[in-house]
């Protein structure tokens, strides 16, 4: 992982200590707000800890909804994040049991959303670091490569691996990216349970704006 100064964390303490409210949920492109400003989002499988990951970076307990319930997150849902960027939380993808003509639905949209939005500046892919790099997560992978969107790899739940664990997935997972075209070199490791990783992980988003 790449080091951040004192001013670098700092700055993204800041950001995500400040106001960050829900603004919308939207199942149409003609749903978007304005792109008036630096945009990110979050892409992961179901149940990756999407949703808990956003609400340990705000350090709110329920702003974006947990679900044990796959494909729960049936919307791209919006956030203000001090009103500097747009925040996202993309629909999980990976539900088996989602119906087949929702599933293609939702797929439609997120296609959509990633080719036309200009202001998207990075799509923060979240893998389950007990799991590492599934199907499902390279048919994401190879949708931010095909729409030129660039990505970053997040490695979730690394507190439920032993070191040696950890660091072989962690491996595997750059090699997997390094061919990518859009993949950004720098792998975030983090744990919403112990905070590990967070701060990095804010100041890496509070430097794209």
């Amino acid at each position: 992982m790449t080091d951040f100064t004192e001013e670098e964390i700092e700055a993204g303490r800041l950001l995500f200590a400040g106001p960050c409210d829900f603004l919308k949920g939207v199942v149409a492109l003609d749903g978007l707000p304005p792109a008036d400003r630096v945009e990110f989002c979050f892409a992961g499988r179901s149940n990756v800890g999407k949703s808990s990951l956003i609400n340990a970076l705000t350090g709110r307990k329920a702003l974006a909804r947990a679900s044990n319930t796959p494909g729960r997150t049936q919307e791209i849902n919006y956030f203000d994040l001090g009103g500097r960027f747009w925040m996202v939380d993309l629909p999980g993808y990976g539900y088996a049991e989602a119906p087949k003509a929702l599933v293609a639905r939702w797929q439609e949209l997120l296609r959509a959303y990633l080719a036309g939005r200009p202001t998207l500046r990075r799509a923060l892919v979240l893998i389950d670091a007990r799991h590492g790099l599934k199907a499902v997560d390279l048919e994401i992978l190879d949708l931010l490569d095909s729409s030129a969107v660039s990505y970053q790899a997040v490695l979730t739940k690394a507190d439920k691996l032993k070191a040696s664990d950890l660091a072989r997935i962690v491996e595997a997972v750059r090699a997997g990216l390094a061919k990518r075209p859009a993949a950004h070199p720098v792998l975030h490791v983090t744990s919403s349970e112990t905070g590990a990783g967070l701060p990095e992980l804010r100041a890496e988003i509070a430097a794209l704006g």
